[in-house]
């Protein structure tokens, strides 16, 4: 995966006993989990508090994930606050690709790649996003990582 650009969104998560197996690591699925809260707070973040909940609801858009890719590094605990670095790395004419990158006490735990469509989400239709969604997420990627 690409370097992670010096400016990016942070996301912390506190990982609780709950979110562990026997072996006293977060359980895997857990994971993908905290990477996509992540990307909800980065949505909350950039647009004024419209999270995927809102902009499901409130204006009729929606982004299901077509793609999800996640490489494991280190094992996640809740010895230290879990760190996501969440950032867009390509916008096209109806999809979005996110970057997300877990670490904990400054190791890098887990990288993730998702893309998302976008959809008008009360009919499950593919669209282009809004304009104000499009010059939120371009003004975040990464020079030369814009197509």
């Amino acid at each position: 995966m690409e370097p992670r650009p010096t400016e990016t969104f942070e996301h912390m998560v506190r990982i609780g006993w709950g979110d562990c197996d026997p072996a006293k690591i977060a359980y895997t699925g857990r994971l993908p989990w905290f990477a996509l809260e992540a990307i909800n707070a980065w949505w909350e973040d950039k647009l004024g508090g419209d999270g995927w909940f809102q902009m499901e609801l409130d204006r009729n858009v929606g982004t299901p994930f077509v793609r999800l890719e996640m490489d494991f590094a280190f094992p996640v605990t809740p010895r230290h606050r879990l760190i996501c670095h969440v950032w867009p790395v390509k916008l096209g004419e109806t999809s979005i690709t996110f970057r997300v990158d877990g670490l904990q006490d400054g190791k890098l735990c887990f990288s993730t790649r998702t893309v998302s469509v976008f959809i008008v989400a009360d009919q499950f239709k593919k669209q282009s996003p809004p304009e104000d969604i499009r010059r939120a997420v371009e003004a975040h990627i990464p020079a030369g990582d814009a197509g």
